[in-house]
């Protein structure tokens, strides 16, 4: 019997293994948890979104998209940006519909950061930002939000930038903190990249769902910061289908044309039915518009169930997430809480740790209101149950 060499492989991302995410999901399908835990809505998109990919099929636009996206559908983003925003995108040259906001995030950061390269990015972070950065052979830069705001110190900002400062990432409304950026913010920002290189990554998957009034201070918003911005933005978290993976970018055609080229060797295009249905939805401004109060309406019901908890709720001000602190009933690490949630409780949430490269802990858990009203009570329920420990 012939024996074989085991075949060796150097890791580009070696301390990257089995995240809390997986464990969570894992003790959580164990314990048939309910679930605050994931982003991502349990209850059905618009009826008449699936009858539009349904006739999409049927009428055989099952092959693949044009490379940058289906043109109407990239007609009706420019449009919506310019009427919500006031910012001109050119829809043949500055506009392209990705196959998930993901994509579009590894897109810019690929096409955009070279080896060398320092980007700086705020945690608490989505997990992707720092590996796609190292992935390129560039150095990500964490600069920790204030707690328990959640805001940024502009004047550490200043203090990281070098020469080799490349790229900025921004993440409004946040996932997890729930935060917004401020007009200041943008304004401070303009003022640190003023005269640089520095290219901003806006990751703006939220943008429908800020919350009391507020606008979505975005980088379209900012006429100098948008000549510098690539916005990624998620078709999947406005109309409650993140399964079906679009998304798409906005930039400046400089920036744009790296983007493509590693796009369309990434993915090419994205899913041909979908885009038609999402070009047909998008007749439609209230598909969007109305989404702010929708989530509004989720946030003010959980944080209202939760009133006689033990937990201490965090204001939200966008996104699906709410932050709740336990440290003045217990001393337990958030991950070791989040545990004893599910297999005590049955309740699934998520430890703001794990949004932090250093695993920092800050009595936090992340809470989704991203559900239907008979999974927000029972996980409220579940959560009024918790005794300290």
């Amino acid at each position: 019997m012939t024996l074989r060499t085991p075949v060796t492989s150097r890791s580009k991302l070696p301390d990257v293994g089995t995240t809390i995410f997986t464990v969570i999901g894992q003790l959580s399908a164990q314990h048939n948890a309910i679930n605050l835990s994931q982003g991502a809505p349990n209850f059905p998109c618009d009826p008449q979104l699936v009858a539009a990919v349904t006739r999409a099929m049927e009428a055989d636009h099952n092959q693949y998209a044009p490379m940058t996206g289906l043109r109407p559908l990239k007609v009706k983003i420019a449009q919506k940006i310019a009427e919500l925003y006031g910012a001109d995108y050119d829809v043949d040259n500055e506009v392209l519909v990705t196959a998930s906001a993901s994509q579009g995030l590894y897109s810019a950061i690929g096409g955009l950061v070279h080896p060398g390269d320092e980007v700086i990015y705020f945690e608490p972070s989505f997990d992707s930002y720092a590996p796609i950065v190292r992935l390129q052979g560039a150095t990500p830069v964490a600069i920790k939000l204030t707690v328990p705001d959640f805001a940024v110190n502009w004047d550490e900002v200043r203090a990281a930038i070098t020469p080799r400062t490349r790229m900025i990432i921004i993440n409004t409304p946040h996932n997890p903190s729930g935060q917004v950026f401020s007009a200041s913010d943008l304004a401070q920002l303009a003022q640190i990249t003023r005269h640089t290189d520095i290219v901003i990554l806006s990751d703006e998957v939220y943008e429908h769902v800020v919350f009391d009034g507020q606008p979505h201070h975005g980088m379209a918003t900012h006429p100098q910061l948008a000549e510098r911005s690539v916005i990624v933005s998620s078709f999947g978290k406005t109309y409650h289908v993140t399964g079906w993976r679009v998304g798409y970018c906005v930039a400046p055609a400089a920036l744009m044309d790296e983007i493509v080229k590693v796009h369309q060797f990434l993915m090419f295009s994205a899913d041909t039915p979908m885009q038609y249905a999402f070009a047909e939805h998008m007749n439609d401004a209230q598909t969007w518009l109305s989404l702010a109060a929708f989530y509004q309406r989720k946030r003010d019901v959980m944080q209202t169930l939760l009133a006689d908890s033990p937990f201490r709720l965090l204001p939200s001000a966008g996104s699906f997430f709410l932050l709740a602190d336990y440290s003045h009933f217990s001393d337990e690490c958030d991950s070791e809480l989040v545990k004893r949630l599910i297999t005590d409780y049955g309740v699934a949430t998520i430890p703001l740790s794990a949004f932090y490269t250093d695993g920092t802990d800050n009595k936090l858990i992340r809470l989704s209101f991203a559900k239907d009203e008979a999974t927000l009570r029972a996980g409220a329920q579940a959560l009024c149950r918790v005794k300290p420990r």
